[in-house]
């Protein structure tokens, strides 16, 4: 199991293939996401791996999070995210793990907080049917009609479909094709849509119900920074 990268969502555009056939696909943006710590099953339990990205405002750091990032040697992060790894895939804090971490032509999964709708009504938030246009019904042609049941049991019950809060949560899409992937600018483009408004922090991972190409890198794609990477040049 390989560890996932945290990118930024930048909005939708279109490519086409060799055939001219339109492919709409979502642009990632990876910048600079880098390894911050290791969890180990020895210390900690089960394997992992921090990553972080993103520029913060360092004024609203505070010092226990300015001391974590020191331990690292990286600079501080906005967005910090913990994958689950199997122990021969663990990358070494600081490497920057970039696009190519990704194959054109692989699935993956990307999670990311929905796009807030508000207070929404049974229509719209649970696909209901509605009440019908005509025949005696003057006013609650959007009502979700009745709540409950008789005098027993008197209540209605708990996690009825309601009107109410829709959408910033947690959510994954699954089995995104990654159309094309461009080093140089540090972007993912994938098939289709992704969760979240433009700009939010996707995370986004090997898909666990399709198989992993051969062609994938493992551990993973990734840079050491140059002071690690000097003394192995030698």
């Amino acid at each position: 199991m390989r560890s996932g990268l945290i990118a930024q969502k930048l909005g939708m555009t279109r490519v086409y293939t060799e055939e001219g056939v339109v492919v709409p696909v979502t642009v990632l943006k990876v910048d600079n996401c880098q390894v911050v710590a290791q969890k180990t099953s020895d210390k900690d339990g089960y394997t992992a791996l921090q990553l972080g990205a993103g520029i913060p405002k360092i004024k609203r750091l505070t010092k226990a999070e300015r001391g974590h990032f020191a331990v690292a040697k990286v600079e501080p992060k906005r967005k910090l995210k913990e994958f689950r790894v199997s122990p021969d895939n663990v990358i070494p804090v600081g490497a920057e793990i970039t696009v190519e971490h990704f194959v054109p032509g692989q699935f993956v999964d990307v999670t990311a907080t929905s796009m807030g709708k508000g207070f929404a009504g049974g229509m719209k938030r649970w696909n209901f049917r509605g009440l019908r246009a005509t025949h005696g019904v003057s006013v609650s042609h959007r009502s979700i009609g009745s709540t409950g049941n008789r005098q027993d049991p008197g209540k209605v019950f708990k996690n009825k479909k309601m009107p109410g809060h829709l959408g910033a949560e947690t959510t994954t899409t699954q089995n995104i094709v990654v159309v094309k992937t461009d080093l140089d600018r540090g972007l993912i483009l994938v098939k289709g849509s992704v969760p979240g408004v433009k700009g939010a922090w996707v995370s986004v991972r090997d898909a666990v119900k399709r198989k992993l190409p051969d062609s994938a890198p493992k551990p993973g794609a990734f840079k050491l920074p140059e002071a690690a990477a000097a003394p192995a040049a030698e």
